[in-house]
């Protein structure tokens, strides 16, 4: 399933007990749907944190069912709350997995330097009081691509010790679009945890001056975990596309899967 939502009001995309998540409403919803069955469980493509959005989060799950495809999303859609929807429907090999499969995640982070902030974007852009250096902003973005450890922009806690930091950078780029909002798009294998939020905000801190290209150079040099110590909001952040292999994004995958994945019976 091809998966869109406004994160406002979820405590992320994976399941947690007692709290609101995507995984958990679209598990209820599946269990409704496909004659109470406790044992559904989706797979998530990207985790995304509290506030996070999404466009095209991919979402596997393992059923039995002849329903049409797109009779599962409306299906689905029917009892699913406002801010979560099925944007698309296919079948895909038993052993498909969104997750490890994916070869990038794309996501979007949305800035707002206006004077005075319009309240009508307030859940999906974030407003910064100066006027921000988009060119030098893109310019330490670019530094980003490639592959790099990094450890200064995961999240200080959480993780294991051992556990590797690097990632490969395809694309990350600043521009200011025509409505004057500030875009910094980013594409990669993977991501660590809180990782563009925190590019984020050494970009934020460049393009106010506050922050050169060579701190920004000492954090993927010299790699200290959690040193790139700011984290900007997460309203501001949405998951646009997955890739998988020749599929290119999460639009085409319905495409890919049924033409060039040999789709389960």
């Amino acid at each position: 399933m091809i998966v869109a939502y406004d994160g406002t009001r979820f405590s992320g995309s994976q399941y947690q007990k007692n709290v609101r998540t995507v995984q958990g409403d679209l598990e209820n919803a599946a269990v409704k749907i496909f004659k109470n069955d406790d044992s559904i469980r989706f797979k998530l493509a990207s985790r995304t944190d509290a506030g996070v959005h999404a466009e095209g989060q991919v979402a596997v799950l393992d059923v039995v069912s002849e329903v049409k495809d797109m009779d599962i999303a409306q299906a689905m859609n029917s009892q699913l709350d406002f801010d979560l929807r099925v944007r698309n429907v296919t079948r895909v090999p038993d052993d498909f997995n969104p997750r490890s499969q994916a070869t990038f995640r794309e996501y979007r982070y949305i800035i707002n330097d206006d004077r005075v902030f319009s309240p009508i974007n307030r859940h999906i852009e974030h407003h910064v009081r100066q006027t921000v250096d988009t060119d030098a902003m893109n310019t330490v973005a670019r530094m980003f691509v490639g592959t790099h450890d990094f450890s200064a922009f995961a999240a200080a806690s959480g993780y294991d010790p051992n556990a590797s930091m690097v990632r490969r950078v395809d694309i990350a780029s600043v521009r200011r679009r025509s409505d004057r909002r500030v875009v910094f798009v980013v594409r990669a294998n993977a991501f660590v945890r809180q990782q563009i939020r925190r590019m984020v905000a050494v970009l934020l801190s460049v393009g106010s001056g506050k922050m050169s290209e060579s701190d920004i150079r000492e954090f993927l040099v010299n790699p200290v975990l959690g040193s790139a110590s700011q984290v900007a909001p997460a309203r501001g952040l949405t998951l646009l596309k997955v890739g998988y292999g020749v599929c290119g994004d999460c639009t085409a995958l319905p495409k890919f899967a049924t033409e060039n994945m040999k789709s389960a019976t």
